[in-house]
């Protein structure tokens, strides 16, 4: 999701009606007994009214505003509101009087704060387990700390192409206006958008990513991959296959509430590589072996425990005095 979007059409929602809420009252509505007089009205008529009144009010005609689920939670009727390119969950009273734009989840809120937004530490035994492992790195194409990543797992792949499989890197953007967005710009956009596109339609994108991460020299990476260019062309500039696959990774994003690059998701559970030694090759295939219900037997292979360069690097490893945690968000 775009951050910026989202925060400049905020105040828009947050203007409905007039409607001030405290703390005390959005946690107390759920209590509030059932009065005589109160209609209650369906999800569909409520969602109904405050988009009519989103739409006609509010926005009129800057962005299209439409509700795609509605449900019940905590007492209050759900709505997944969708304004642009941009989703988010909004809440309202079952008689359709209140409407809160956005909600805090206290707990989560508490949690984030003492873990620094870390997700809870996990021992191997306690990350959940599948079959057939999968992590997904969330990264972006420019950020210092998403190429270390890219330079880690390009290294774990290196050194056991049988894990390759069970890893793929995705990218953090949104799209919009049928062009791809990224949190650095135009240009880390459109790389993303390649990178992405090498991942989908080629089996050559740890070869591309092995020579990207070290300079960024996109014209002699994609000859030295053997990647057609043409064709690769042809995918950035399709939207029924480039922002097509970019779209997939801004679904899972927003699923998993992931804003910073990088940021790691183990069988559809946030992890932190942080757990096993940090922002080294050793920790990440650990990591990865953990969400094996049977770990394979490549997993006993050791590789480097030195911190991996961050940026763009010729070397794989500066040494343990590299930067070790941190994100662009």
């Amino acid at each position: 999701m775009d951050k910026k979007i989202i925060k400049s059409l905020m105040p828009l929602i947050i203007a409905l009606g007039g409607i001030l809420v405290t703390i005390a009252a959005a946690l107390m509505l759920p209590n509030l007994p059932k009065k005589e007089g109160i209609t209650v009205l369906t999800q569909e008529e409520i969602s109904q009214k405050i988009l009519k009144y989103i739409n006609e009010n509010l926005l009129q005609g800057q962005a299209p505003a439409s509700i795609t689920e509605t449900s019940e939670e905590n007492g209050l009727v759900k709505m997944k509101l969708k304004i642009g390119d941009n989703e988010f969950n909004s809440y309202a009273t079952k008689d359709g009087k209140l409407f809160f734009p956005t909600v805090l989840n206290l707990e989560e809120q508490e949690q984030n704060s003492a873990n620094n937004g870390e997700p809870n530490e996990k021992s191997c035994e306690e990350i959940k387990k599948l079959t057939a492992s999968l992590l997904d790195a969330f990264v972006v194409s420019k950020c210092p700390f998403g190429v270390q990543m890219q330079r880690i797992l390009a290294e774990v792949v290196k050194n056991i192409p049988q894990l390759a499989a069970d890893i793929k890197v995705r990218y953090i953007g949104a799209v919009s206006g049928g062009k791809i967005t990224s949190m650095h710009g135009d240009a880390e956009a459109q790389e993303n958008l390649r990178q992405i596109c090498i991942r989908e339609e080629t089996d050559k994108y740890w070869d591309y990513i092995s020579c990207h991460i070290k300079e960024g020299n996109v014209d002699n990476c994609l000859n030295g991959a053997g990647i057609d260019k043409n064709k690769l062309n042809s995918c950035m500039t399709d939207s029924s296959k480039g922002l097509k696959y970019a779209q997939e990774d801004f679904d899972l994003q927003e699923n998993y509430g992931v804003s910073g690059s990088p940021t790691l998701i183990l069988n559809n559970e946030e992890v932190s590589e942080f757990w096993f030694g940090g922002r080294t090759a050793e920790a990440l295939k650990t990591l990865l072996c953990c969400g094996f219900e049977e770990k394979p037997g490549v997993c006993s292979q050791s590789l480097s425990t030195e911190n991996a360069a961050t940026s763009f690097s010729t070397v794989y490893s500066q040494g343990n005095s590299a930067p070790n945690d941190g994100g662009c968000e």
